[in-house]
């Protein structure tokens, strides 16, 4: 009988093992991708660049993140304003009022931008969750497969949405991500990164950014860019970059 109990404990032991060494891989898969990438820059730097012709402004202030977005039309400029999750829009210096409906989507869409532009830096946000689905190759490089989900408290609007990241094994940068949303009747997305450059230590990149003919699963998105079957949608291109040094700690 204590045979049997020791063999028991044993194996629940090796089971725990297991779980928490997965655990602690995916974590400094992550932990190594964000230091490759620009690390503690990512909060203490001021960050600017274009995309599409607006201008999108990352402040960083005593540990609190100020979002901005700006586009200038003809005479009119519009300065949209998010702090701690609170919402402004300025028209030519003015603050306006914005329906609690207008604020959200425009609080998600510049969210949405500056969440990309930073990547990796947003996966150890409190509520995501990481798992690693195991290891990949495309092309002739091999790479970490992970999964990203979010936990509805603080995962924000779109919470329920999936992502997964191709992390490569080599330098640990995060070259392909994929992502199924809900919004808008749905769909699924698979981004590849290009035209890498560090500016003042942090690193940015370009994407490609591709969709399939039909709708499927983000799981499924690999094996068609491996065969050539995602269509291209647009290239999504940064511009512009800014790096204040001067802000950097």
């Amino acid at each position: 009988m204590l045979r049997f109990t020791i063999i028991i404990i044993f194996f629940i032991t090796i089971g725990c093992r297991n779980k928490n060494s997965d655990n602690i891989a995916v974590q400094d898969i992550i932990d190594k991708s964000i230091e490759v990438s620009g690390g503690n820059l990512y909060r203490t730097c001021n960050i600017s660049f274009a995309l599409r012709d607006v201008r999108y402004e990352l402040e960083n202030s005593t540990g609190k993140k100020i979002l901005k977005r700006i586009i200038n039309n003809d005479s009119t400029t519009i300065l949209d304003i998010l702090k701690h999750n609170s919402f402004q829009r300025f028209i030519n210096g003015n603050v306006v009022i914005v329906a609690d409906s207008m604020a959200t989507k425009y609080s998600n869409s510049i969210n949405s931008v500056h969440y990309f532009a930073y990547l990796p830096y947003g996966l150890n946000d409190p509520a995501v969750n990481k798992k690693l689905l195991g290891e990949t190759q495309i092309g002739d490089k091999l790479y970490y497969k992970v999964e990203v989900t979010f936990d509805e408290e603080d995962g924000g609007e779109d919470f329920d949405d999936i992502y997964i990241y191709w992390f490569n094994k080599e330098t640990f940068k995060p070259d392909y991500l994929a992502y199924e949303f809900n919004v808008n009747g749905g769909g699924t997305r698979f981004r590849e990164a290009f035209n890498e450059r560090i500016i003042n230590g942090i690193r940015f990149v370009d994407y490609n950014n591709y969709k399939a003919a039909a709708k499927i699963s983000v799981y499924e998105l690999e094996a068609l860019f491996k065969t050539k079957e995602l269509e291209l949608l647009s290239t999504i291109l940064l511009e512009d970059i800014e790096v204040n040094p001067d802000n950097c700690n």
